[in-house]
């Protein structure tokens, strides 16, 4: 018989060395990513005061499911299928999308009930409001959630739509495209707190450049980020400005990736400029294009520093997110069991969009 003491611990078992080389990794990523998300989920079940469980560690209350409730609820809620009818009808177009792209076998059937799912449940959550006479039991919460959707329905087609172009026009093998590239991803590498300093002197209505732009042409100025109306285009236009690099970048990539051999065809065929674009171009970067979509939300959805230095939320809360709100009612409120709630929430979101990018990199060509 075959000895079998051989499979006994040991270095050099092909089935251990696998994991003594991941177990740094295994245990960095278990203390700091794993604990602590199942410690924020503990104490998303609890009445927990910051300032009083630091100095009594046993003034913390199991309450459930408590905190969900006050937080995502309200009194006498309805639902409407057109509550919020500008993004609601953007996530039916969606769905109506994917399936239509399926019917034309350009997506699979898996991706097509993801991404429909994933629409369809935006639909019905945005549909939520409180009827006359009800409220949210937390006032401020999902306002707050409106405001990163907002803020994230018009940075995402932003940035995808300029890096495109960008992309696009600079996808050519010379020293100058090299340095144009280079300049247009510098903006990436800049911390936050330099893109908004960089962006409220631009904005600003006396010395900004914009104001005195407006000034030449005998306009009044724009209180960017004083005005309801446009603080929170001002945090847009931020935002794009300094997300561009990486998704222009992941564009050129699809970009080089195309075959030139395809465009010599087109352009037999007459499919040249704008055409070849449309019909060349875009076929071959609609999985790249989804990519960056799902990063572009999974990013935005977190946004905080833009908000939190340029408007601080203001004026009256139209420009307030939901990282900036959970930081707040955790460390200025001390209320981390009702701030650890709203992050489990925001941590549902991000698996959602996750879970789709995961289904767009595992999709069929």
């Amino acid at each position: 018989m075959r000895n079998t003491s051989n499979h006994k611990f040991s270095l050099s078992n092909p089935v251990i060395v696998p994991w003594v080389f991941m177990m740094p990794f295994l245990g960095v990523y278990v203390l700091f990513l794993v604990y602590p998300f199942l410690k924020g989920i503990w104490i998303s079940l609890h009445d927990w005061n910051l300032l009083a469980v630091t100095f009594n560690p046993d003034a913390k209350e199991y309450v459930g499911f408590k905190n969900y409730i006050k937080v995502l609820w309200g009194k006498d809620i309805g639902w409407s299928a057109f509550q919020r009818p500008v993004i609601q009808v953007a996530f039916l177009l969606t769905s109506a999308f994917a399936v239509w792209f399926h019917f034309k076998g350009r997506i699979p059937l898996a991706r097509m009930i993801l991404i429909v799912a994933i629409a369809s449940l935006f639909f019905v959550l945005l549909g939520f409001s409180p009827e006359e006479g009800g409220r949210w039991y937390d006032r401020r919460f999902w306002p707050t959630v409106m405001n990163t959707i907002t803020f994230s329905f018009f940075a995402v087609p932003g940035v995808t739509f300029t890096a495109l172009v960008l992309a696009a026009m600079l996808n050519r093998e010379t020293r100058a495209m090299s340095v144009y590239r280079t300049v247009f991803f510098l903006s990436q590498v800049l911390s936050v707190t330099v893109v908004t300093l960089i962006w409220q002197i631009i904005f600003s209505p006396r010395q900004g450049l914009i104001a005195n732009v407006i000034g030449l042409f005998g306009g009044s100025p724009i209180y960017w980020l004083t005005d309801e109306g446009f603080a929170m285009a001002a945090i847009v236009i931020t935002t794009v400005w300094w997300s561009l690099g990486i998704a222009m970048m992941l564009f050129l990539a699809g970009l080089q990736d195309i075959s030139k051999e395809i465009y010599e065809a087109a352009h037999l065929d007459g499919a040249r400029g704008v055409k070849g674009f449309f019909y060349i171009t875009l076929p071959n970067l609609r999985r790249v294009m989804l990519l960056v979509i799902v990063l572009q939300i999974t990013l935005h959805f977190q946004v905080f520093g833009q908000s939190h230095l340029m408007t601080k939320g203001g004026p009256n809360d139209s420009t307030q997110v939901l990282v900036r709100y959970i930081y707040q009612t955790a460390f200025r409120d001390s209320e981390l069991g009702r701030a650890s709630a709203m992050a489990v929430f925001l941590f549902v979101i991000m698996a959602v969009f996750a879970v789709m990018q995961f289904a767009i990199s595992r999709g069929n060509e």
